[in-house]
């Protein structure tokens, strides 16, 4: 793992603390003495996103631990959201035609609700965050089947590593399981650590029940934690991982592509025409790719059906806007024409902080006629 992402998080985070104390904590209504006490909490916050990511990527600490690391995150982005709120909230409180004692009185007053409303968003974005996986059922009506149909169920982002561990992925592959599938399909982001620390948790996987098989193509975090290792160790548990190829299933063909971020590695990079070529014209298809925006990579081939994750549902409320000017789609189910869909799980697993606003952790369970 390369020390310039690590490196970049921590400067941008820097940034977005001394942002907040120079142009939120210093200008609050607020005592001195809460002032300087917020401050050290910044402080403190910023050491703990440092302590994240040392922990991610040099040491294990207790879970816990990790976990106190992994909100610091959070907080950050929170810090982010918040001074943009309030240097529009500035702007209004100078710009009110109040006199000066209603003017005084007005900026107390919105200062002590932007700090409400900022402790309501975090500790809602923890309580989401905290919430079981949900089975998300959707249908995807293409009538290509002759009236039958083929139950998949998809599972995302699962970023085992950290605070997803054995326990998580255990109920998740029994969660899969009561729902009888024909195929699992795992898109992507399975891991966020080599596969000799997560052997145990990655072992669950071996547990998944399917009629038709369980099948897996790599995310862009694979290539962060010894893509050939995780890519050797789940087909040693049975799980087949496409690897811009194809295989027949009954009435369709599966295929599966490396992520677009091996353009960037210049590594297992996706080749959508090697994956599709052993697939007849007018058979249907299923297509893995683990981000969205594989579909302007398609080069004019078809496939029936593209399950995708990568997005997470942009996992915390309102940073959807910034995935969608990256992606495509963030979540759910859209038509690419009459008889061609793509579906975006949200993500069973979150990366960073354990927390969600506007999104929720799921298992899709798709019934694909």
């Amino acid at each position: 793992m390369s020390i310039g992402f690590p490196l970049a998080v921590m400067l941008f985070f820097v940034l977005v603390h001394y942002l907040s104390y120079a142009r939120v904590l210093k200008h609050l209504s607020i005592s001195r003495r809460i002032q300087t006490l917020l401050a050290y909490l910044l402080l403190l916050n910023m050491l703990g996103i440092v302590g994240y990511l040392l922990s991610r990527y040099t040491f294990s600490p207790p879970k816990e631990l990790y976990f106190m690391f992994s909100l610091s995150i959070g907080v950050g982005f929170v810090l982010l959201l918040g001074t943009a709120v309030y240097e529009l909230l500035r702007l209004m409180q100078r710009l009110t035609p109040f006199q000066e004692a209603k003017r005084k009185f007005f900026k107390r007053s919105s200062d002590m609700g932007f700090l409400a409303l900022g402790g309501a968003y975090f500790g809602s974005s923890i309580y989401e965050g905290a919430k079981e996986p949900i089975v998300q059922h959707v249908t995807v009506d293409q009538k290509r089947f002759g009236g039958a149909g083929y139950t998949i169920v998809q599972i995302s982002d699962l970023h085992i590593g950290g605070l997803i561990d054995r326990e998580f992925v255990a109920k998740s592959v029994a969660a899969i399981n009561m729902l009888k599938p024909d195929v699992v399909a795992i898109t992507g982001d399975i891991s966020d650590a080599h596969v000799s620390v997560i052997a145990a948790a990655l072992d669950e996987l071996g547990n998944i029940q399917s009629r038709l098989g369980t099948y897996y193509v790599v995310g862009n975090h694979e290539y962060f934690h010894g893509i050939d290792d995780t890519m050797a160790y789940l087909e040693g548990l049975g799980i087949c991982v496409l690897k811009n190829t194809s295989v027949p299933c009954e009435a369709f063909y599966i295929a599966g592509v490396y992520d677009v971020f091996g353009y960037r590695a210049q590594r297992y990079e996706p080749d959508i025409a090697a994956a599709m070529k052993e697939i007849p014209p007018d058979a249907p298809s299923l297509l893995l790719a683990h981000q969205p925006k594989y579909i302007d990579y398609l080069e004019g081939f078809t496939p029936s059906l593209i399950l995708s994750g990568h997005t997470h549902g942009g996992q915390i409320w309102p940073f959807h806007y910034a995935v969608r000017l990256v992606q495509p789609y963030v979540k759910g189910l859209h038509a690419l024409d009459t008889r061609r869909h793509i579906y975006v799980n949200s993500g069973i697993g979150f990366w960073g902080p354990a927390m969600r606003l506007g999104s929720q952790a799921e298992i899709t369970c798709i019934l694909w006629t």
